[in-house]
Protein backbone atom coordinates (compact mmCIF):
# COMPACT_ATOMS: atom_id res chain seq x y z
CA UNK A 1 0.00 0.00 0.00
CA UNK A 2 1.55 3.32 -1.38
CA UNK A 3 1.94 5.87 1.75
CA UNK A 4 0.40 9.20 1.63
CA UNK A 5 1.82 12.90 2.77
CA UNK A 6 1.11 16.39 2.50
CA UNK A 7 2.63 19.16 1.24
CA UNK A 8 3.57 20.34 4.07
CA UNK A 9 5.41 16.96 4.95
CA UNK A 10 7.19 17.36 1.51
CA UNK A 11 8.04 21.19 1.99
CA UNK A 12 10.10 20.27 5.35
CA UNK A 13 11.45 17.26 3.43
CA UNK A 14 12.84 18.86 0.46
CA UNK A 15 13.66 22.36 2.23
CA UNK A 16 15.85 20.06 4.77
CA UNK A 17 17.88 18.36 1.49
CA UNK A 18 18.43 21.59 -0.28
CA UNK A 19 19.46 22.86 3.37
CA UNK A 20 17.29 25.68 3.62
CA UNK A 21 16.53 25.69 7.19
CA UNK A 22 19.23 26.10 9.01
CA UNK A 23 22.29 29.11 8.95
CA UNK A 24 24.59 26.98 7.91
CA UNK A 25 23.83 23.56 6.57
CA UNK A 26 27.40 22.66 5.01
CA UNK A 27 29.67 24.02 7.74
CA UNK A 28 31.48 27.81 6.79
CA UNK A 29 34.53 28.68 4.50
CA UNK A 30 35.60 26.98 1.26
CA UNK A 31 35.15 23.47 2.92
CA UNK A 32 31.38 24.16 2.59
CA UNK A 33 31.21 25.07 -0.78
CA UNK A 34 32.55 21.97 -1.37
CA UNK A 35 30.37 20.89 1.07
CA UNK A 36 27.14 22.20 -0.63
CA UNK A 37 28.32 21.50 -4.12
CA UNK A 38 29.07 17.92 -3.77
CA UNK A 39 25.88 17.72 -2.07
CA UNK A 40 23.48 19.13 -4.36
CA UNK A 41 25.47 18.03 -7.55
CA UNK A 42 25.52 21.27 -9.31
CA UNK A 43 25.17 24.95 -9.08
CA UNK A 44 24.35 26.96 -12.16
CA UNK A 45 26.45 29.45 -13.75
CA UNK A 46 24.43 32.02 -15.22
CA UNK A 47 25.55 36.04 -17.03
CA UNK A 48 22.76 38.51 -15.87
CA UNK A 49 24.59 40.36 -13.82
CA UNK A 50 21.31 42.69 -12.13
CA UNK A 51 22.31 41.39 -8.63
CA UNK A 52 25.24 39.01 -7.79
CA UNK A 53 25.56 36.43 -10.45
CA UNK A 54 23.51 32.92 -9.77
CA UNK A 55 26.28 30.75 -8.81
CA UNK A 56 27.03 33.28 -5.97
CA UNK A 57 23.88 34.16 -5.24
CA UNK A 58 22.73 30.28 -4.62
CA UNK A 59 25.99 29.56 -2.62
CA UNK A 60 25.67 32.63 -0.07
CA UNK A 61 22.05 31.34 0.18
CA UNK A 62 23.20 28.75 1.58
CA UNK A 63 27.09 29.47 2.77
CA UNK A 64 26.78 33.05 5.06
CA UNK A 65 30.16 33.81 5.27
CA UNK A 66 30.28 32.90 1.26
CA UNK A 67 33.55 34.59 -0.73
CA UNK A 68 33.28 34.49 -4.49
CA UNK A 69 37.09 33.44 -4.40
CA UNK A 70 36.55 30.03 -2.78
CA UNK A 71 34.78 29.10 -5.77
CA UNK A 72 37.81 30.48 -7.75
CA UNK A 73 40.50 28.53 -5.84
CA UNK A 74 38.39 25.51 -5.39
CA UNK A 75 38.66 25.33 -9.22
CA UNK A 76 41.89 26.23 -9.24
CA UNK A 77 42.70 22.79 -6.73
CA UNK A 78 40.88 20.84 -9.35
CA UNK A 79 38.46 20.22 -6.68
CA UNK A 80 35.55 21.47 -9.14
CA UNK A 81 35.32 22.11 -12.46
CA UNK A 82 33.05 23.34 -15.33
CA UNK A 83 30.56 21.76 -17.66
CA UNK A 84 26.98 21.66 -18.93
CA UNK A 85 24.42 20.13 -16.46
CA UNK A 86 21.19 20.86 -17.86
CA UNK A 87 22.70 24.45 -18.29
CA UNK A 88 26.23 25.87 -17.79
CA UNK A 89 27.04 24.52 -13.97
CA UNK A 90 30.25 24.20 -11.51
CA UNK A 91 29.78 20.57 -10.34
CA UNK A 92 32.34 18.43 -7.83
CA UNK A 93 35.36 16.85 -9.72
CA UNK A 94 34.50 13.39 -7.74
CA UNK A 95 31.45 13.08 -10.64
CA UNK A 96 33.38 13.91 -13.59
CA UNK A 97 33.03 10.79 -15.05
CA UNK A 98 29.12 11.44 -15.26
CA UNK A 99 29.66 14.40 -18.10
CA UNK A 100 31.74 11.66 -20.08
CA UNK A 101 28.70 10.23 -22.48
CA UNK A 102 27.65 14.06 -23.52
CA UNK A 103 31.37 15.30 -24.28
CA UNK A 104 31.62 11.96 -26.06
CA UNK A 105 28.32 12.03 -27.61
CA UNK A 106 29.60 15.29 -29.28
CA UNK A 107 32.76 14.22 -30.11
CA UNK A 108 31.43 11.49 -32.48
CA UNK A 109 29.79 14.48 -34.06
CA UNK A 110 26.21 13.22 -32.55
CA UNK A 111 24.94 16.94 -32.13
CA UNK A 112 23.75 19.68 -34.37
CA UNK A 113 25.51 22.01 -32.41
CA UNK A 114 29.23 23.35 -32.47
CA UNK A 115 29.87 22.55 -35.75
CA UNK A 116 33.69 23.94 -35.45
CA UNK A 117 36.28 23.64 -38.81
CA UNK A 118 38.56 21.30 -37.61
CA UNK A 119 41.58 23.06 -38.95
CA UNK A 120 40.45 25.98 -36.44
CA UNK A 121 40.43 23.21 -33.84
CA UNK A 122 43.60 21.95 -34.37
CA UNK A 123 45.17 25.85 -34.42
CA UNK A 124 43.57 26.09 -30.73
CA UNK A 125 44.64 22.95 -29.53
CA UNK A 126 47.87 23.45 -30.59
CA UNK A 127 48.47 27.49 -29.26
CA UNK A 128 47.35 25.73 -25.92
CA UNK A 129 49.19 23.01 -26.05
CA UNK A 130 52.32 25.24 -26.87
CA UNK A 131 52.06 28.64 -25.04
CA UNK A 132 49.39 27.71 -22.46
CA UNK A 133 45.95 28.56 -21.22
CA UNK A 134 44.29 31.12 -23.09
CA UNK A 135 41.22 33.23 -22.76
CA UNK A 136 38.54 33.62 -26.20
CA UNK A 137 40.12 37.25 -26.18
CA UNK A 138 43.76 36.05 -26.92
CA UNK A 139 42.45 34.55 -30.26
CA UNK A 140 40.53 37.84 -31.22
CA UNK A 141 43.96 39.60 -30.86
CA UNK A 142 45.42 36.78 -32.80
CA UNK A 143 42.61 37.16 -35.62
CA UNK A 144 44.68 40.91 -35.80
CA UNK A 145 48.18 39.74 -36.69
CA UNK A 146 49.09 40.36 -40.35
CA UNK A 147 48.90 36.59 -42.80
CA UNK A 148 46.31 35.34 -40.78
CA UNK A 149 44.21 33.08 -42.60
CA UNK A 150 41.22 33.21 -39.87
CA UNK A 151 38.95 35.36 -37.55
CA UNK A 152 38.15 35.30 -34.14
CA UNK A 153 34.55 33.83 -34.22
CA UNK A 154 35.22 30.50 -36.02
CA UNK A 155 38.04 30.30 -33.06
CA UNK A 156 35.39 30.97 -30.43
CA UNK A 157 33.30 28.46 -31.74
CA UNK A 158 36.39 25.67 -31.53
CA UNK A 159 36.85 26.91 -28.20
CA UNK A 160 32.70 25.64 -27.12
CA UNK A 161 33.38 22.79 -29.02
CA UNK A 162 36.70 21.42 -27.35
CA UNK A 163 35.36 22.42 -24.41
CA UNK A 164 32.10 20.01 -24.87
CA UNK A 165 33.79 17.40 -26.19
CA UNK A 166 36.16 17.21 -23.44
CA UNK A 167 39.53 18.55 -24.79
CA UNK A 168 39.75 21.37 -23.31
CA UNK A 169 38.25 22.54 -19.50
CA UNK A 170 38.05 25.63 -18.07
CA UNK A 171 40.94 26.32 -15.57
CA UNK A 172 39.85 29.08 -14.05
CA UNK A 173 37.82 32.84 -14.66
CA UNK A 174 37.79 36.54 -14.30
CA UNK A 175 34.65 37.15 -13.55
CA UNK A 176 33.07 35.83 -16.98
CA UNK A 177 36.61 35.46 -18.69
CA UNK A 178 36.90 31.82 -18.94
CA UNK A 179 40.33 30.64 -19.18
CA UNK A 180 40.58 27.57 -21.49
CA UNK A 181 43.31 24.43 -21.11
CA UNK A 182 44.52 21.46 -22.13
CA UNK A 183 42.27 18.82 -19.92
CA UNK A 184 44.94 16.27 -19.24
CA UNK A 185 46.64 19.67 -17.75
CA UNK A 186 43.60 20.16 -15.44
CA UNK A 187 42.39 16.75 -14.70
CA UNK A 188 43.70 15.35 -11.13
CA UNK A 189 45.60 12.12 -12.62
CA UNK A 190 43.40 10.46 -10.06
CA UNK A 191 40.11 11.16 -11.65
CA UNK A 192 37.97 8.29 -12.77
CA UNK A 193 37.52 8.77 -16.36
CA UNK A 194 35.72 5.64 -17.05
CA UNK A 195 32.79 6.20 -19.05
CA UNK A 196 29.54 4.76 -17.01
CA UNK A 197 27.39 2.52 -18.59
CA UNK A 198 23.70 4.12 -19.22
CA UNK A 199 22.65 2.27 -15.94
CA UNK A 200 25.57 3.64 -14.26
CA UNK A 201 24.40 7.30 -15.51
CA UNK A 202 20.61 7.10 -14.48
CA UNK A 203 21.28 5.74 -11.04
CA UNK A 204 23.76 8.87 -10.89
CA UNK A 205 21.07 10.83 -11.76
CA UNK A 206 18.46 9.20 -9.54
CA UNK A 207 20.57 9.22 -6.53
CA UNK A 208 22.04 12.89 -6.80
CA UNK A 209 18.01 13.87 -7.28
CA UNK A 210 17.03 12.28 -4.53
CA UNK A 211 20.05 13.56 -1.92
CA UNK A 212 19.59 17.18 -3.19
CA UNK A 213 15.69 17.35 -2.80
CA UNK A 214 14.66 14.49 -0.79
CA UNK A 215 12.20 13.49 -2.94
CA UNK A 216 12.02 13.62 -7.02
CA UNK A 217 9.96 12.08 -9.60
CA UNK A 218 10.74 10.61 -13.75
CA UNK A 219 10.16 13.89 -15.18
CA UNK A 220 12.20 15.77 -12.94
CA UNK A 221 15.32 13.26 -12.73
CA UNK A 222 15.55 13.74 -16.82
CA UNK A 223 14.39 17.28 -16.79
CA UNK A 224 15.82 18.94 -19.96
CA UNK A 225 17.58 15.16 -20.55
CA UNK A 226 16.55 13.51 -23.77
CA UNK A 227 16.85 10.39 -25.25
CA UNK A 228 14.13 7.63 -24.61
CA UNK A 229 17.16 5.04 -23.03
CA UNK A 230 17.86 7.24 -20.20
CA UNK A 231 14.05 6.93 -19.04
CA UNK A 232 13.84 2.96 -19.14
CA UNK A 233 17.12 3.15 -17.18
CA UNK A 234 15.78 5.82 -14.75
CA UNK A 235 12.54 3.28 -14.46
CA UNK A 236 14.78 0.61 -13.73
CA UNK A 237 17.00 2.11 -11.35
CA UNK A 238 14.23 3.25 -9.47
CA UNK A 239 12.00 -0.36 -9.50
CA UNK A 240 15.66 -1.45 -8.31
CA UNK A 241 15.60 0.77 -5.32
CA UNK A 242 12.06 0.00 -4.82
CA UNK A 243 13.04 -3.44 -4.07
CA UNK A 244 15.85 -2.93 -2.02
CA UNK A 245 13.38 -0.60 0.39
CA UNK A 246 15.85 2.44 0.06
CA UNK A 247 12.84 4.79 -1.38
CA UNK A 248 9.18 4.82 -1.38
CA UNK A 249 6.59 5.98 -3.70
CA UNK A 250 4.45 8.00 -1.89
CA UNK A 251 1.06 9.40 -2.97
CA UNK A 252 0.39 13.38 -2.22
CA UNK A 253 -2.66 14.25 -0.91
CA UNK A 254 -4.31 14.97 -4.01
CA UNK A 255 -3.26 12.62 -6.69
CA UNK A 256 0.42 12.67 -8.32
CA UNK A 257 3.09 10.26 -6.79
CA UNK A 258 6.60 11.05 -5.98
CA UNK A 259 9.61 9.10 -4.74
CA UNK A 260 11.19 9.72 -0.87
CA UNK A 261 14.10 8.59 0.43
CA UNK A 262 13.38 5.87 3.18
CA UNK A 263 15.67 8.00 4.98
CA UNK A 264 13.56 10.74 4.62
CA UNK A 265 10.03 9.26 6.00
CA UNK A 266 12.05 8.17 9.24
CA UNK A 267 13.32 11.15 10.47
CA UNK A 268 11.14 14.15 12.38
CA UNK A 269 11.83 17.20 11.20
CA UNK A 270 11.38 20.52 13.31
CA UNK A 271 9.62 23.40 11.90
CA UNK A 272 11.01 25.70 9.31
CA UNK A 273 12.83 28.26 10.72
CA UNK A 274 11.23 32.28 10.61
CA UNK A 275 14.42 33.07 8.34
CA UNK A 276 13.66 34.79 5.37
CA UNK A 277 15.41 33.70 2.42
CA UNK A 278 16.00 35.58 -1.04
CA UNK A 279 16.71 32.95 -3.66
CA UNK A 280 18.15 33.41 -6.90
CA UNK A 281 15.83 32.72 -9.87
CA UNK A 282 18.48 29.90 -10.88
CA UNK A 283 18.54 28.40 -7.42
CA UNK A 284 18.67 24.85 -7.09
CA UNK A 285 15.36 24.51 -4.94
CA UNK A 286 13.28 26.49 -7.54
CA UNK A 287 14.87 25.14 -10.63
CA UNK A 288 11.50 22.63 -11.55
CA UNK A 289 8.64 25.38 -11.87
CA UNK A 290 5.95 22.97 -11.56
CA UNK A 291 7.70 21.06 -8.28
CA UNK A 292 7.31 24.76 -6.69
CA UNK A 293 4.09 25.03 -8.07
CA UNK A 294 2.80 21.39 -7.08
CA UNK A 295 4.10 21.71 -3.31
CA UNK A 296 4.57 25.45 -2.52
CA UNK A 297 1.57 26.73 -4.47
CA UNK A 298 3.99 29.23 -5.75
CA UNK A 299 3.81 29.88 -9.83
CA UNK A 300 7.58 31.57 -10.37
CA UNK A 301 8.67 32.48 -13.97
CA UNK A 302 11.64 34.48 -14.73
CA UNK A 303 10.52 37.10 -16.42
CA UNK A 304 13.74 38.81 -18.31
CA UNK A 305 13.08 37.20 -21.48
CA UNK A 306 9.86 38.35 -21.56
CA UNK A 307 8.82 41.44 -23.59
CA UNK A 308 8.77 44.19 -21.24
CA UNK A 309 5.31 45.33 -22.21
CA UNK A 310 3.89 41.65 -21.18
CA UNK A 311 6.21 41.50 -17.93
CA UNK A 312 4.29 40.77 -14.74
CA UNK A 313 6.47 41.62 -11.69
CA UNK A 314 9.44 42.50 -13.32
CA UNK A 315 12.91 41.71 -15.12
CA UNK A 316 14.98 39.74 -12.59
CA UNK A 317 12.37 38.92 -9.68
CA UNK A 318 13.87 36.79 -6.67
CA UNK A 319 11.53 34.57 -5.00
CA UNK A 320 10.84 35.10 -1.22
CA UNK A 321 11.12 32.16 1.05
CA UNK A 322 9.75 33.04 4.61
CA UNK A 323 10.20 29.55 6.79
CA UNK A 324 8.29 26.79 4.31
CA UNK A 325 6.19 29.50 2.61
CA UNK A 326 7.02 31.60 -0.72
CA UNK A 327 5.54 34.79 0.34
CA UNK A 328 6.06 36.79 -2.84
CA UNK A 329 9.09 38.37 -5.17
CA UNK A 330 10.98 41.29 -5.51
CA UNK A 331 12.64 42.58 -8.22
CA UNK A 332 16.18 44.06 -7.72
CA UNK A 333 18.97 45.76 -9.19
CA UNK A 334 22.58 46.62 -7.49
CA UNK A 335 23.47 49.69 -9.00
CA UNK A 336 27.06 49.46 -8.33
CA UNK A 337 28.81 52.63 -9.12
CA UNK A 338 26.24 54.50 -6.39
CA UNK A 339 26.37 51.09 -4.15
CA UNK A 340 22.69 51.19 -3.95
CA UNK A 341 20.79 48.28 -3.84
CA UNK A 342 16.99 49.02 -6.00
CA UNK A 343 14.30 46.89 -5.05
CA UNK A 344 12.35 48.03 -8.15
CA UNK A 345 8.92 46.36 -7.51
CA UNK A 346 7.95 44.16 -4.02
CA UNK A 347 5.07 42.19 -4.66
CA UNK A 348 4.09 40.06 -1.15
CA UNK A 349 1.26 37.65 -2.93
CA UNK A 350 0.76 35.62 0.37
CA UNK A 351 -1.22 37.95 2.49
CA UNK A 352 -2.40 35.42 5.32
CA UNK A 353 0.95 35.29 7.17
CA UNK A 354 0.91 38.71 9.28
CA UNK A 355 3.13 41.35 8.44
CA UNK A 356 4.78 41.31 12.10
CA UNK A 357 5.60 37.60 11.54
CA UNK A 358 8.18 38.10 8.42
CA UNK A 359 8.74 41.78 7.69
CA UNK A 360 12.04 42.18 10.45
CA UNK A 361 13.69 38.87 9.36
CA UNK A 362 12.77 40.33 5.60
CA UNK A 363 14.25 43.46 6.10
CA UNK A 364 17.62 41.92 7.63
CA UNK A 365 18.43 39.52 5.19
CA UNK A 366 17.44 42.56 2.22
CA UNK A 367 20.09 44.04 4.26
CA UNK A 368 22.63 41.06 4.10
CA UNK A 369 21.69 40.95 0.43
CA UNK A 370 22.64 44.24 -0.18
CA UNK A 371 25.83 44.07 1.79
CA UNK A 372 26.78 40.92 -0.71
CA UNK A 373 26.31 43.21 -3.42
CA UNK A 374 28.71 45.65 -2.32
CA UNK A 375 25.93 48.10 -1.57
CA UNK A 376 25.85 50.40 1.28
CA UNK A 377 22.03 51.79 0.38
CA UNK A 378 18.55 50.39 0.07
CA UNK A 379 15.91 52.35 -1.96
CA UNK A 380 12.48 50.64 -2.42
CA UNK A 381 10.76 51.95 -5.60
CA UNK A 382 7.27 50.39 -5.38
CA UNK A 383 5.54 47.37 -2.94
CA UNK A 384 2.01 45.93 -3.76
CA UNK A 385 -0.51 45.62 -1.96
CA UNK A 386 0.82 49.79 -1.81
CA UNK A 387 -1.11 49.25 1.42
CA UNK A 388 1.76 47.83 2.84
CA UNK A 389 3.90 50.46 1.44
CA UNK A 390 4.64 52.50 4.61
CA UNK A 391 5.63 49.78 6.93
CA UNK A 392 8.04 48.03 4.54
CA UNK A 393 9.39 51.44 4.45
CA UNK A 394 9.93 52.31 7.94
CA UNK A 395 11.37 49.20 8.60
CA UNK A 396 13.90 49.35 6.07
CA UNK A 397 14.44 52.45 7.05
CA UNK A 398 15.78 51.64 10.29
CA UNK A 399 18.74 49.44 8.64
CA UNK A 400 21.95 51.27 9.51
CA UNK A 401 25.03 49.91 6.88
CA UNK A 402 28.91 51.07 7.94
CA UNK A 403 30.89 53.55 5.37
Amino acid sequence: MEKTLTPEQLKLITLNSQGLTQNTPFGTGKTAVLNALEHLGYIQIDTLSMVERAHHHTLWTRIPDFRANDLEELVEERKVFEYWFHAASYLPMQDFRYVLPQMLMIKRGESRYYNADPKVMKYVVDNIRNEGPKRARDFENESHKAGSWWNWKPAKLALERLFMQGDLMISGRSGMQKTYDLAERVLPSSTNTSEPTPFELAEYLVKTNLRAYGFTTLKQITHLRKGNDLKTNVNKVLEMMLEEDTISKVTIEGGSSVFVQNEMLERTFDQASSSVWLLSPFDNSIIHRERIKQIFDFDFRLECYTPKEKRQYGYFCLPILFADQFIGRVDCKAHRKEKKLELIYLHIENSTIDLDLWLKPFAETIKRFAIFNGCESLVLTKVSPSKLGSSVKKELSRLKFKK
